[in-house]
């Protein structure tokens, strides 16, 4: 489908009962933005609310259900507002070095609606991908990056660089570093992992477009 059709709520009632027959259980967030028969995680919050309020309406009860225990729906919530807060950041940084025009949000690599990155920043070059987490921890760092590395395998999803943006800022770039020495599912060619601050002096060395078409009166 392409992205600018509507899901129904009978199209996601099929895709969720998909991933509950694989599954035996309902996908999370970051399930459901590799599921291939479901929308983004964010196209599901900004037109029903979220998952939790989309099961809701579906009528979909499980002993599973994440409103309640760890996956409480006030944690949710506190996930998605960092979420966005976080995101918020680095749009207004990226915003402030390359210029509005030139940082486009939610870009869609294909018309599926689910392979899409964060940010892609248009520079004199070829442009770069960026691709914002916050992990509570280390061991959640490696989840959430085994979780992008799966997404952005396919080739067209490799066109461009691509920087992972881990935001929690008491992991550091050397932190980073040590845990990619370590892991055995490395990085492909063009993908970067990066902490804030590596990735503010980062975009500082590129060339912004705005800056070019400034000098050639455009």
């Amino acid at each position: 489908m392409g992205n600018q059709k509507s899901w129904t709520l009978e199209e996601l009632a099929a895709g969720l009962g998909h991933f509950y027959k694989e599954h035996g259980r309902y996908p999370t967030a970051t399930e459901v933005d590799t599921f291939p028969y479901l929308p983004s995680a964010r196209s599901i919050e900004r037109s029903f609310g979220g998952l939790v309020s989309l099961r809701q309406q579906l009528n979909l009860k499980t002993q599973l259900d994440f409103r309640s225990g760890a996956h409480s729906s006030e944690r949710a919530h506190k996930i998605n507002k960092r979420g966005h807060e976080t995101e918020q950041i680095v749009y207004e940084f990226l915003k402030k070095i390359f210029g509005k025009e030139f940082v486009h949000r939610e870009y869609f690599f294909t018309d599926d609606r689910r392979t899409r990155a964060d940010f892609f920043v248009y520079d004199t070059k070829q442009g770069f991908c960026t691709d914002v987490f916050y992990p509570n921890n280390r061991r959640n760092l490696i989840g959430c990056l085994n979780h992008k590395l799966n997404k952005y395998r396919s080739e067209y999803m490799r066109q461009y660089p691509v920087i992972f943006l881990q935001m929690n800022n008491t992991i550091s770039q050397e932190i980073l570093d040590k845990l990619l020495s370590k892991k055995k599912k490395a990085l492909l060619n063009g993908q970067y992992l990066m902490s804030w601050d590596t990735f503010q002096n980062f975009c500082k060395t590129k060339r912004p477009l705005k800056i070019a078409a400034q000098k050639y009166g455009k």
